[in-house]
């Protein structure tokens, strides 16, 4: 006797679970996520309008910039702290055994409204000092607390891999503006404020405290190229070879490949060979760390090339 037709209710429980299991096990069958149909609405508005047309169109169509902010936001959550963050060697902070005059002195350089305070070295720090909390006393002509670093602050400690919108939200609900990263060391690895985070939305935010951009990968001739170590693996690849961002560590800066390559931090002067045949000089830097690097070109190859 063959078997009954499944009342309409079951046949269409089973055929939604069914496709539930699907979706699940297959992560590209089925209906796409919002995330990729917004995506895919920005790329029709503009396919159908054209860039210009859509710039200066009225009746409520999204501006350039707004949709560059649409696909920020969309990707923002791929970000985790480690991306996003201030790496180690450009974090401006203060000691917590330095004088009242040095700490003004400190602000008064760089421009910030908030560092963080350590002891003996970067990887221990204690808190963070506000401009706010030590204005008061310069306004007033007041001596300082004995000790100034009862006026410290706590900021965030977050690790490498913390997505960056939880961040974010970490920074909403404790109303603290700066985060510091940890790598899995508890060692200090960057340092995370709101203005970061903001800047991966709306684009880069300068004010007129800000210097002019430096460029930090410079053509010089000969198949010569001077370079500040800060500078990224992936924009060396971009503007020099691709070949000199292929290494097997995890390595981000062009310091950070030039020490990968000496096994140690390379004194100045020091000619480090890449497999690819470049070769990374070592132009100026400390006991500590690389700051500037010559890139010379494979013999025979020239940035003409």
């Amino acid at each position: 006797m063959p078997d009954s037709p499944l009342p309409a209710g079951d046949a269409d429980s089973r055929s939604g679970l069914w496709l539930a299991i699907r979706k699940f096990f297959d992560p590209d069958h089925g209906e796409r996520s919002l995330r990729a149909q917004l995506e895919e609405a920005i790329d029709e508005h503009e396919g159908e309008n054209g860039t210009d047309a859509a710039e200066h169109s009225g009746g409520g169509d999204l501006s350039q910039v707004e949709r560059q902010m649409l696909r920020n936001l969309l990707h923002f959550s791929e970000h985790d702290a480690d991306d996003v963050a201030v790496p180690r060697g450009e974090i401006v902070a203060v000691r917590a055994d330095a004088t009242w005059e040095d700490l003004v002195e400190t602000f008064a350089e760089h421009g910030h409204s908030r560092m963080p305070v350590y002891r003996d070295q970067l990887d221990d720090v204690i808190g963070m000092i506000h401009l706010k909390d030590i204005f008061p006393f310069l306004a007033r002509r007041e001596d300082p607390p004995a000790d100034w670093t009862v006026l410290m602050r706590q900021p965030l400690y977050v690790p490498q891999t913390r997505n960056a919108l939880d961040v974010l939200a970490d920074m909403r609900q404790q109303r603290v503006h700066l985060a510091i990263v940890v790598d899995e060391f508890s060692g200090t690895d960057g340092l995370i404020t709101i203005e970061d985070l903001v800047e991966e939305i709306v684009g880069e935010i300068e004010d007129e405290h800000d210097d002019a951009p430096e460029e930090w990968i410079v053509p010089i001739g000969e198949g010569m190229w001077d370079c500040d170590a800060r500078a990224e693996l992936d924009d060396v690849a971009e503007r020099v070879d691709a070949s000199l961002a292929e290494v097997e560590e995890s390595v981000d800066t062009l310091g950070g490949l030039a020490f990968v390559l000496a096994e140690q931090v390379p004194q100045v002067g020091a000619m480090l060979e890449h497999p690819s045949g470049w070769r990374i000089e070592v132009t100026d830097g400390d006991d500590t760390h690389v700051t500037r690097l010559r890139l010379h070109a494979p013999r025979g190859k020239s940035d003409s090339d």
